[in-house]
This record gives C-alpha cells, structure tokens and sequence, in this order.
C-alpha cells in the first residue's frame, strides 16, 4: 500500500477514484493539482492496461517490426550490407522495460502531486463509501465527496470460445508469446487485429485475418481501408473480409478455425488464435447491492456531466463505452474532475476525436469520412495528394499512402482528414487542431509548411481540393 500525502489512518477524501488507468490516473492528478484530497485505487498496474498492456508495449514491439522491414525490404537500396538478425525474446523484453518504466513514471507523478494512491480492490458500498480491500489483505473504508469509476474494459471473447492465454489468445498475451508462431489466426480487423497482423506477419509468421465486415478498420475512409489492404496483402498478410468465424477447435499443435467466407467454407490453422473483437467494460463487483448505478451491455450509464444514475457517482473511459481510446479516457476524466471542483464547465467534443492504427504504413483521421459528409448531405470537395509526390517521403523510401481532406465546398472548413503512410499518428495532430480551431482550406494551404517534410502533403491536398495545388 502507498499513501503519498498522509497516514493510512485517513478515511475520507474529496474525490476517491477507482482505477489507476489513462482515465483514473490523469483524473486524480488533476483532481490534486486543484487542491482537492485525491484517493486513487488501483488494483494490478499504475498506468493500467494502456501502459501496462495496451498503447505503449505494443507500439514498442512495432517500431521493432519497422525497423525489421526497413532494414530486411529496404536495406539492399539504402546500401545496407550483411543484414542483421533479429532477437524476438529482446524485443519482448524490450516493450516491458518501456511499460515498466512508465508505470515508475505515473507513481512519480502521485509523489509530485500528493495523489494518495493504494495497490488493491475497491467496491462502491455507498453512495459515498468506498470498501477497498488491499494487495496486503487489509480491508478498509473510505468516504468521499465524490467517487470516479475509472476501471476500463477488457477483450471481449467469441461466444463459447473462452481465453486459455495459450491457444485461444487476447492482445495481452499475444504481447508476451514465448516463441514466434509459425501461423497466426486472427479475428478481427480493427486497430488491435490489423497492429498485430502486421508486426507478426513482418517477424516471420503466415498471418490471416478474419473480419466480419467487408473491409478491414470498417471505422475509417473506405479508400483508407481499400489501399492499405492492398499494401499489406503485397507484404504477405492474407485478410478475409466479409468472412464469419463459425468454429474453433482447438488440436494438440494449436486450433482449426473454421470460417465462412464468400467463396466458400474455409478452415485455417494457427499455432495460436488471437481474438481481438472489441472490449466490455470492468463492471462487475464494483457495486455493493444497495448501490443501484445503471448499466447497459457492460458499459456504465452516464450523463452529459459523466455522472451515473446515482448522484455523486461518475465514470469514464472504456468502462462507459466507445470509443474506446486512452485519449478519451483522459480528457473525459480531465472534465469530469473540472466539473467536480467547480472549475470549469466544458464538454468533450466527440466530433473531433483522433483515431490512429500503427500499422506501417499508419493510419490517423479525424472527423467525417467521405461517405459519411455525403450522407449528412453536405456539398463537399476532396483533396488527395499521394506521397508519392513529396520529396521527404521518397528520401526516405517510404512513399505509400496519401493525406485526404475533405472541405465544406461552399465555405472551406475541414470536415475530415483521413491520412494514410509511415508519420500519419504524428501528422495528425496538426489536422485535430484545424478543426478545433475551424481552419479552412485556405488557411491550411497558406499555412507555410516547412520541406522537406511529410507534413507538406497537408498543404497540397488543402489545395488540391480547390485547384491550387502546385505539385500534383
């Protein structure tokens, strides 16, 4: 147990909250930096599965991956000579030391911030009354002025086929094998399925993907999902759309899946099946039985002002629903913690949410995708410039993809931006601010962008779309 600020005797605080994630932690050091008496609980990892098991050790097992392409497809042109191998069991250990790290990091910051914080299980027995059983076997209750649920979710499995962690995997263990498997099944093609397939498929294992839907990322522009389905199939990942998974047995050297696909029953072999379908929301034993907080297909029910059924009760993050992103679950904490303390009334604005995948090349967007700006009805106008056409991408032998904009015609405000290539999680951000700051087309063209860069895409296809592009 950790008690940064004061003794264990203590047993009321102003804001109590449950879970030690992107949400939990992000709120209780806002929570203390406006004066308040913060308590956080945590029950495995400062950092949560974010940190611990999710954004960060995966993203440091795919710089591993583009390192291994660069220098494995690209080496022979960029006169790199007697090519390297590579360790799998270094790049595991690797991704845990950078988790590890960070989770040191967040604990830091409750030290800084005198954040109270304690490694346990709490359970909401009150309207203001907290039951918290610790890592040490202690059993303790604390009282707030408000308490925060910010437990997360977890992967969500295929009915009647449970998680074994061995053959029938979820990302947390396909973070952690012991060895590369020689064939890799895996269901579904959002961000989570597409970020594995590829970094196994570039480490040496026969990757499929099976999605249900008729694309893969089926979140993103359609032209996104159509070009970079083609880039990876070229790289050797073999992707099955409109595909539903009907079977799984598991066998001595792994599982046999059986799927229906459009041309027919296919069965595919894996050493192991990664199921990575979506998330529930950590939900259950939150709540005492006289504590009646709504909830709805595993997601806690919540207002406008991230308040549950019950006054004095707030969640955020995954455990309220989609989208279930580590950003969102910071700035919906950050607001819900101002609202508490009384010191602002602001709104998180899901129309201007960033979504990436770290596939190589990477995929970022924010706001409308073409189809859905044409459903809305609006008259709009589209810029695509390739990288193909931009110097810095070319120097760097990275030229797939493409920055798309999409313009009210009429007025020349960024409805979406959808980009595709090796900076897009980086290039992004720019095109997040734009639209929170209602940029129009003109303003991104004559935004003086500096070259050689990725960036200068953004410039060309603001113009593009009005027909003023230079380049292309």
């Amino acid at each position: 147990m950790s008690n940064s600020s004061s003794g264990s005797a203590d047993s009321h605080y102003d804001i109590v909250i449950i879970g030690g994630g992107p949400g939990g932690y992000a709120g209780a050091i806002r929570g203390a930096k406006l004066g308040k008496k913060v308590l956080c609980v945590e029950k495995e990892h400062l950092g949560g599965v974010c940190l611990n098991w999710g954004c960060i050790p995966t993203k440091a097992l795919l710089s591993n991956a583009h390192l291994v392409e660069m220098v494995g497809a690209h080496g022979d042109r960029f006169g790199v000579q007697n090519q390297p191998g590579w360790d799998f069991h270094q790049m595991i250990k690797r991704s845990r030391s950078v988790a590890d790290r960070l989770n040191q990091g967040i604990a830091g910051l409750f030290k800084k911030y005198k954040v109270n914080h304690i490694m346990g299980t709490a359970k909401v027995v009150g309207p203001r009354t907290v039951a918290i059983q610790t890592k040490e076997g202690e059993t303790r209750k604390v009282t707030a002025g408000a308490i925060v649920i910010a437990t997360g979710a977890r992967p969500r499995g295929l009915p009647g086929v449970e998680f074994d962690g061995k053959t029938i995997i979820s990302s947390k263990e396909a973070m952690v094998l012991p060895e590369v498997p020689k064939r890799m099944v895996i269901i579904g093609a959002g961000a989570i399925g597409m970020e594995f397939g590829y970094f196994y498929n570039t480490i040496g294992s026969k990757v499929t993907v099976v999605e249900m839907l008729d694309r893969i990322l089926p979140n993103e522009d359609e032209e996104v999902s159509k070009e970079l389905t083609n880039i990876l199939r070229k790289k050797g990942l073999e992707i099955l759309t409109s595909s539903k998974t009907t079977q799984i047995e598991k066998t001595a050297q792994g599982a046999v899946v059986t799927v229906e696909t459009p041309q027919g029953i296919r069965t595919l072999e894996g050493d192991v099946v990664l199921v990575a379908i979506g998330v529930v929301g950590n939900v259950e034993n939150l709540f005492g039985p006289d504590v009646k907080v709504a909830i709805e297909k595993n997601h806690i029910k919540v207002n406008k002002k991230y308040e549950t059924s019950i006054p004095g009760i707030y969640a955020v993050g995954d455990v309220i629903g989609p989208p279930w992103l580590a950003h969102v679950a910071h700035h919906e904490a950050d607001v819900c913690i101002e609202r508490i303390c009384g010191h602002s009334d602001r709104y998180v604005d899901y129309e201007n949410i960033p979504g990436c995948t770290y596939t190589e090349p990477g995929v970022a967007s924010i706001g409308l995708t073409e189809a859905q700006a044409k459903k809305r009805g609006r008259p709009i106008k589209v810029g695509k410039f390739p990288f193909m056409a931009i110097g810095r991408a070319l120097a760097s032998d990275e030229p797939e993809g493409f920055v798309k904009l999409i313009f009210d015609a009429e007025h020349g405000e960024l409805l979406g931006a959808h980009i595709l290539g090796t900076q897009a999680t980086e290039m992004i951000s720019e095109l997040v601010m734009a639209r929170r700051l209602e940029a129009t087309a003109e303003d991104l063209f004559h935004a003086m962008h500096p070259h050689p860069t990725y960036s200068e895409a953004v410039m060309e296809a603001a113009g593009l779309a009005f027909g003023q592009s230079v380049h292309y």
